[in-house]
């Protein structure tokens, strides 16, 4: 909630403070005696409330933390939303994993990753303009989140993968919030990128934010492209491979269950054609 962090003195800066602060009075986070500092400061844009919270000997580093737990739970409640948009099968199924785990206590697990620096700005900026909530919410939430380049695919994955992703978990076993069988979270493919053919247990849905992106579900089969939010559900086992267009790939994934079983490449003749290949 990048609000409580607004330049002192910048126009309706504290109205915009307040109202931060009475959202995370109202999830029980914060006391009302720091609820009341910032209502003396909202209409006095100059007025420090982090120096009046130190004076009352309440803590503004506490406060610090909590923007980041409200700026993840701000994140999930734009993701339902989200989901709720879409058809398609496993979009029911990955919903009631996240209403099931998703008021479970918050770890910020905030680390930096150099794939999320380079590409996460691009992406949210084709998502903004159709999904203005959902891209600020992802944006506030990235810092507070884990960023995980996998390495467990080997060689057989591709340089370009393997250099060229990133994840993190918003619900899940090593989550943000902490979930039993059930991984949902955000990932981001650099720009032309080949995910190389593959399969696992986990049923599994995409539900990409960027576009074109191009798709197949088998070697040797045909490469379907797709457009944002086309929503993709993979049953287990079921081989599929991603092909990321000139955007970085920005989607969220969610696995209902099987999620420690880990994933295995199908080898293909034609990677060395799909890497070379540049969608429109």
């Amino acid at each position: 909630m990048t609000e409580l962090s607004l330049p002192l003195g910048a126009r309706r800066s504290g109205r915009a403070r307040y109202a931060a602060a009475m959202a995370l009075y109202q999830l029980g986070q914060i006391t009302a005696d720091a609820l009341e500092i910032y209502r003396i400061c909202s209409l006095l844009d100059g007025a420090d409330p982090a120096k009046m919270l130190a004076e009352a000997k309440l803590p503004a580093a506490r406060i610090a933390a909590l923007t980041g737990e409200v700026a993840i739970r701000a994140l999930l409640i734009a993701v339902d939303s989200y989901l709720s948009t879409l058809p398609g099968p496993g979009v029911p199924e990955v919903r009631q994993g996240l209403h099931r785990w998703a008021n479970g206590p918050v770890t910020l697990r905030g680390q930096d990753n150099p794939v999320i620096q380079s590409h996460l700005p691009a992406a949210l900026t084709q998502l903004r303009p159709t999904h203005p909530d959902l891209a600020d919410a992802i944006g506030e939430a990235a810092p507070y989140l884990k960023w995980i380049t996998y390495d467990g695919y080997g060689p057989d994955i591709g340089q370009d993968f393997a250099k060229g992703h990133a994840y993190a978990s918003l619900i899940g076993e090593d989550a943000s919030i902490p979930a039993l069988d059930y991984d949902l979270g955000v990932v981001l493919i650099a720009p032309h990128v080949l995910y190389r053919d593959h399969h696992h247990a986990a049923p599994e849905l995409y539900a990409p934010l960027t576009g074109p992106h191009g798709w197949r579900f088998g070697p040797d089969r045909p490469l379907i492209v797709k457009a944002a939010h086309e929503p993709v559900w993979n049953d287990p086992h079921r081989p599929h491979l991603t092909k990321v267009g000139p955007t970085p790939f920005l989607a969220l994934f969610g696995w209902t269950r099987d999620v420690q079983e880990l994933a295995q490449i199908i080898p293909a003749r034609d990677w060395p054609a799909l890497e070379d290949l540049r969608l429109a």
